[in-house]
């Protein structure tokens, strides 16, 4: 039996001990039916937290539910943990929802994956570690759009709280929450001083903390990275002694099919083991007492609403899902950014290219000193500089964001392996277009219909022609010409507003 339950369940639920973290693998056949105050649905960056804040209480019973596995305790978990590892988290499945979107008709038919996180920590387990905070006018528009409470003054000390920064606390950092961020961990890379240098040149001012007072201008990323290892929200929020509280139970590799309802009030959920095999797989209840919280993210909240019967009550009865309630807002008002990399030729062997195939010794070092010492190339997910900028003048607050890489990937997200680059991935913050999730079908396990509807707008289309044009700019600095190459890709020829716009589709 679970102990640590304030009320015993009606069934019994297999557990273990894996890195001193208490948890479940997955709900055994005779586990019918369990009962807590609390269900959380997505073990992701909100999920973490709320498992931790609300387990804080010890008369209060928490699930927190998670598809895929631990994020420890894996036979590969150093995946996860080793900064440099990013690629390989973003190109298959293992702990990945492995989406794609539709064929995006403004970018010639293609379809764009989408990597969401499916561990512990959700896409805080495999993202690029880059702690951003955005524009403190976005939240004052949020305040002004209704949302009481949501200004940037009202939110600053929740951030503080949050945050160990690695240079200490002052009037926008913390110095003593759970989430640690530092900066600046390859000193010796000579490629971040010379973006940051040849953006200067450019006209750019020099922040020296983006997520600070000024966010517009250039400088060092902050980085959610603690002692050469990944600091996602499981390992911050999840603690073992927060995993080791009585009323906090944690389930991994359990899918979860829909929302259950009595009449309109949520009351459950339903899951099954998320097993390869499943024509015989389980189904089980986990019911709770004061509240459902889905924190799915994005794309599976909305799907687990309308798979639960709330949604467009048309779409519901296209894919065969009882209507609940009408809901038509469900999964619509999709907005993303979108961005690209230019990529020029490293006249100098500074770059990542070392750290691909062609250099099998110099791999294998890299990985044996980050085991080691955890220090190296791999504490690192190499994107460790950028800066906010606005496309044009006008513009109320910075609308671009620059990330500049040592290297070059491909649209994949994996390092080229044709030579030294160097690169410049330029974003758009604030897109106009607007699209949608849909259900592929009423089976739980289809992935939804992504459908981000990308560069829409003629706004959208200038904002990220402009990036370019500006990207270019900082790369053709002074600073930049004792590393600077040949353009690769845009090439140097492709200058028109025509031109530039098929380049991107």
């Amino acid at each position: 039996m679970l102990r640590h339950l304030r009320r015993p369940p009606a069934a019994p639920l297999k557990t273990f001990q894996r890195s001193s973290r208490r948890s479940a693998s997955a709900l055994t056949s005779s586990s019918k039916h369990l009962e807590f105050d609390y269900v959380i649905v997505g073990g992701g960056s909100a999920g973490c937290v709320l498992a931790n804040r609300l387990s804080a209480d010890p008369s209060i019973a928490v699930a927190l539910v998670e598809t895929g596995p631990s994020d420890r305790g894996q036979w590969d978990s150093m995946r996860l943990a080793m900064p440099a590892l990013l690629p390989t988290n973003l190109a298959d499945a293992r702990y990945n929802w492995d989406y794609h979107t539709e064929p995006q008709r403004h970018l010639n038919g293609r379809r764009l994956s989408w990597p969401r996180g499916r561990v512990l920590g959700g896409s805080s387990s495999i993202n690029a570690m880059i702690y951003s905070r955005g524009h403190a006018l976005d939240y004052e528009d949020w305040e002004t759009a209704g949302a009481a409470g949501w200004g940037y003054a009202d939110c600053l000390p929740y951030f503080q709280k949050a945050q160990t920064h690695a240079l200490g606390a002052d009037d926008y950092r913390g110095g003593d929450g759970p989430l640690h961020v530092t900066r600046q961990t390859q000193r010796d890379q000579p490629l971040y001083q010379a973006f940051i240098d040849a953006a200067m040149q450019a006209g750019y001012p020099f922040t020296d903390d983006v997520n600070g007072f000024q966010q517009e201008g250039v400088g060092w990323l902050d980085l959610t990275i603690h002692k050469g290892k990944r600091c996602s929200a499981s390992i911050a929020y999840l603690t073992p002694d927060v995993m080791a509280r009585e009323n906090l139970t944690v389930l991994t590799n359990t899918f979860v099919n829909k929302v259950l309802f009595e009449g309109k009030k949520a009351v459950g959920i339903e899951v099954e083991p998320n097993q390869k095999k499943r024509q015989q797989a389980p189904k089980h209840e986990i019911r709770a007492m004061k509240e459902v919280i889905l924190s799915s993210g994005a794309v599976n909240s909305p799907q687990l609403l309308m798979l639960s019967g709330v949604g467009d009550t048309q779409h519901l009865k296209d894919v065969g899902v009882p209507v609940l309630h009408h809901l038509p807002a469900v999964g619509q008002n999709l907005e993303d950014h979108i961005g690209v990399y230019l990529h020029f030729e490293c006249k100098k062997p500074v770059t990542l290219y070392h750290a691909t195939p062609h250099f099998p010794h110099r791999m294998a070092w890299i990985g044996l000193e980050w085991l080691a010492s955890k220090t190296g190339p791999g504490m690192s997910s190499h994107l460790e500089v950028g800066g906010f900028i606005r496309s044009a003048p006008g513009k109320r607050h910075p609308d671009l964001k620059w990330q500049f890489l040592p290297g070059a990937t491909d649209e994949n997200r994996q390092i080229v392996l044709d030579g030294h680059r160097m690169s410049g991935h330029c974003t758009t913050l604030r897109a106009t277009s607007r699209g949608f999730i849909k259900l592929r079908s009423s089976n739980p396990r289809d992935s939804p219909v992504i459908e981000p509807n990308y560069l829409d707008t003629n706004d959208d289309r200038v904002d990220l022609r402009n990036a370019v044009r500006l990207t270019r700019e900082v790369f053709a600095q002074t600073a930049f010409d004792e590393f600077r190459g040949d353009a690769v890709t845009p090439i140097d020829s492709i200058q028109s507003d025509p031109e530039l716009d098929a380049w991107v589709r």
